[in-house]
């Protein structure tokens, strides 16, 4: 054991000294500078003062856009909303635990922390994982010209979430627990103990980690394969439709790729501190992907307006109370091109 246990906590130090408390009581200095406290709580706020709004506006510009209700939209949206859940219900029990530099509210803020962004995490790589295979299934054509409709939008919205609840719920009934992680003012789940329920850890990470993202892997590997053979075959001859049916792929890609980058250090990471526990890890090996991992929930969505034209547009008409004024001048460009080209 390289670390401090107790009963409903994990410190990742040994009290040689005599200098470790619990850390639902006591401030946790001794892990690191109150400076490293003071910028976890700075970066968090920016994280909850960005990340709150530009999900909402996610969320109510798919819903409200008739153009935007397809399925990857839907399930990008799902996104966002388990994003919004996680900045409101985990970030400020985050925050207020690095101002104190401990779970100043006790353990609760452990569970609470731990809770949301472990659901958050699960809806989210379902969600992905669902995205990409829907694109496979369109473009690779796998069950011939089957099409997902409103209703399978809704029931893959409802399988992520049934997912998400599989995974994060029972440690609220003592099957495994919700602990503090790193600097113990993250909350996250026991992987690193003796006392962690090793059947749940294996059955977390094989259902609910290894599954979506093997799909994720796949899928997109099919669809970036499915792309360069269509280039091959169509040449500059493509139409609007294929050209949109790309683009919603070029998306589904990119959605993959940037999921994997920030989920999957956090993962990693805790799977080598579930199978090697004992082994001796500092304070800021685990509380440095946990925090990279949370950024997800501001990056997405500003990639999601980046690579989605469709989605682009409709935000921006949004925010100019309908008007879409890129809209208007590339129309007013493209009109006055074809004038001048036009024989007199």
């Amino acid at each position: 054991m390289n670390g401090t246990e107790g009963a409903d906590f994990y410190v990742p130090m040994l009290n040689n000294t005599g200098i470790v408390r619990s850390p639902y009581e006591y401030p946790q200095y001794y892990l690191a500078s109150p400076a490293a406290y003071s910028f976890v709580a700075a970066y968090m706020f920016f994280l909850f003062i960005v990340a709150f709004p530009i999900n909402i506006l996610t969320i109510h510009v798919t819903l409200q856009s008739k153009k935007l209700r397809s399925p990857i939209n839907f399930l990008q949206a799902n996104v966002a909303l388990a994003n919004l859940f996680m900045v409101i219900g985990a970030f400020p029990t985050t925050i207020y635990s690095s101002m104190n530099g401990y779970f100043a509210i006790g353990r609760v803020g452990a569970i609470f922390e731990g809770f949301f962004c472990f659901i958050c995490i699960i809806v989210s790589i379902w969600s992905v994982a669902l995205m990409a295979m829907e694109r496979m299934v369109i473009v690779c054509k796998p069950m011939g010209n089957f099409r997902f409709g409103e209703n399978s939008s809704i029931m893959a919205v409802c399988f992520a979430w049934l997912m998400g609840c599989m995974a994060s719920v029972p440690p609220l009934f003592g099957v495994s627990r919700y602990v503090g992680e790193g600097m113990q003012i993250i909350g996250g789940l026991d992987y690193y103990t003796r006392s962690t329920n090793e059947p749940y850890i294996m059955y977390l990470f094989a259902c609910h980690i290894w599954v979506p993202v093997t799909i994720m892997v796949v899928c997109s590997a099919c669809l970036i394969c499915a792309g360069k053979e269509s280039e091959n075959t169509q040449g500059r001859s493509e139409s609007v439709h294929v050209r949109n049916e790309r683009e919603t792929t070029r998306l589904s890609v990119i959605m993959v790729i940037t999921f994997l980058v920030s989920i999957m250090p956090y993962a990693f990471t805790a799977w080598w501190l579930f199978t090697h526990r004992g082994h001796e890890y500092g304070p800021i090996l685990m509380s440095v992907p946990s925090l990279y991992a949370k950024s997800y929930a501001i990056y997405n969505p500003i990639f999601y307006f980046w690579v989605n034209k469709q989605f682009r547009q409709c935000t921006i008409s949004t925010l100019c109370c309908g008007k879409n004024p890129m809209e208007e001048e590339e129309r007013s460009t493209s009109g006055h091109i074809h004038s001048s080209v036009s024989p007199a």
